[in-house]
């Protein structure tokens, strides 16, 4: 589990603190990790309040991967990749109820286009689109994906509003965000596997192909921080679709999966809803007059001794972007 997020500590700093820049990558040399410690030891123990904050988001996410594994097991991953984009339909929703957003009309269309995409997608499931493991439980998997998305949803916004304006670093959050995963999940994995752990071993079962999820999970967060900083909107649209296309080449390919009509229909809606939900207000607002331009002509008269009106550019950058849900929705 990795977040991505502007949070920072509100306290004032104490004597001795260090500058945050102790903590990014590159500036804690041989000389400076006794700062690097002293700073650790003054945001994560010092300002322990600041710290505790980050216990709710970690236990959300901590139960928000159990419940992708449960989704994942019980769902083709082509099924489970189109209906988790549901996400951003919960995180939108959030949003609006926690942070006072707004969002356009193209916007409201593109999460009602979602809903309706998923929607098909699970009808062509519950139809029997294909041969399936016997022992998969599609309601089960939809279950928990729907909790899954709820949780992000819930965990990416809360996360936003009680670390937004704050000046903390990045690392620094992934830290202790790290710290409170750790022990809900090793707590967690006493509860349910105490004995076999004390028995076999705790690397017992760590084949290659675990090693490799474990792996993929790790650089797909750092890959989060990087989408955040570099990417546009249309690129993060355009990453979702490919990840969609991608997951049912796969699944064809090793598990059989069998793509029928009803399934392409349901996830190009889904794919058409990412990108039009992620298009910048400019743009948004550009598709909405040239939509209500086709309703009938309109002649503008310019009165006389008058400036011509300024004329739209269609340069990409004089668009107004406004990032949609950047931190929430990446937040793996």
């Amino acid at each position: 589990m990795a977040a991505v997020g502007a949070g920072g500590s509100t306290a004032a700093p104490g004597p001795g603190a260090v500058s945050a820049g102790a903590l990014e990558p590159g500036t804690a040399s041989a000389g400076n990790v006794k700062h690097l410690v002293l700073f650790l030891h003054e945001a994560v123990l010092v300002q322990y309040v600041d710290t505790l904050k980050l216990a709710v988001p970690s236990l959300i996410y901590t139960l928000q991967n159990n419940l992708q594994y449960v989704a994942i097991s019980n769902l083709p991953a082509a099924t489970f990749q189109v209906t988790y984009q549901l996400k951003i339909l919960t995180t939108a929703l959030f949003s609006v109820l926690m942070l006072n957003r707004s969002l356009s009309r193209l916007q409201w269309a593109s999460l009602l286009l979602l809903f309706t995409g998923v929607a098909i997608v699970q009808a062509q499931q519950a139809g029997g689109g294909g041969p399936r493991p016997l022992d998969q439980n599609p309601g089960a998997g939809l279950a928990a994906v729907v909790a899954s998305c709820l949780s992000s949803g819930f965990a990416g916004v809360y996360f936003e509003k009680i670390l937004k304006g704050s000046s903390g670093s990045v690392w620094l959050r992934n830290l202790q965000l790290g710290l409170f995963g750790t022990a809900l999940g090793l707590v967690g994995l006493w509860w349910a596997e105490g004995t076999a752990v004390a028995t076999r071993g705790f690397f017992f079962g760590y084949t290659p192909a675990v090693w490799g999820v474990v792996l993929n999970q790790a650089f797909g967060g750092l890959l989060v921080a990087v989408v955040v900083k570099y990417a546009d909107n249309i690129l993060k649209g355009f990453a979702t679709s490919l990840s969609i296309v991608l997951s049912t080449v796969a699944s064809i390919r090793l598990f059989g999966f069998h793509v029928d009509p009803l399934f392409a229909l349901g996830a190009g809606l889904v794919i058409g809803a990412v990108y039009l939900y992620s298009l910048p207000r400019g743009a948004a607002k550009a598709i909405a007059s040239a939509s209500a331009s086709t309703s009938g002509p309109c002649v503008h008269q310019q009165p006389p001794g008058q400036p011509p009106p300024p004329q739209l550019s269609s340069h990409r950058g004089d668009l107004i972007t406004e990032p949609f849900l950047p931190k929430s929705v990446l937040v793996k």
